[in-house]
């Protein structure tokens, strides 16, 4: 009997079990048309915007996103960057952080450093870093 019970649960189970089918939203089924003509001039030029933490320090400027680590490609609009930098900065290692829009590009193979390098094309915004998240280790002798 207990079998028999065990069984009939189980059957039940399975039966009231229903198979959820998801319908999706007509905006997520639709694939991003890079092509559009809605886009705009801006999403057109093929540069892509970046916010993070600049610092440029003895001919090396890097940009750190919340993802990745880029080599800046020192030219005008970076030396631009740079003394707009300035103003923010206590010490000359301090970093900046800073909204650019840039041309990503890789690197070339037989050199050393970031895997990407970025080329300033446009400078948004430029602030002061957050203080508590500067972590860096100064040493010094007395």
């Amino acid at each position: 009997m207990k079998k028999l019970a065990v069984l009939f649960i189980s059957f039940i189970v399975l039966v009231a079990c229903k198979n959820d089918t998801k319908t999706e939203d007509a905006s997520t089924s639709k694939p991003i048309d890079v092509d559009s003509p809605n886009r705009t001039e801006k999403q057109n030029d093929g540069l892509t915007l970046l916010k993070g933490e600049f610092v440029y320090f003895a001919d090396a400027a890097v940009l750190q996103t919340h993802r990745d680590i880029y080599a800046v490609v020192i030219d005008e609009k970076m030396h631009e960057l740079d003394n707009m930098a300035k103003k923010y900065k206590k010490e000359a290692t301090d970093y900046v952080t800073v909204t650019i829009r840039g041309k990503i590009t890789p690197k070339p193979e037989n050199e050393e450093g970031w895997d990407f390098r970025v080329a300033i094309k446009e400078i948004m915004e430029v602030a002061p870093s957050n203080a508590e998240s500067n972590n860096v280790v100064k040493l010094e002798s007395k």
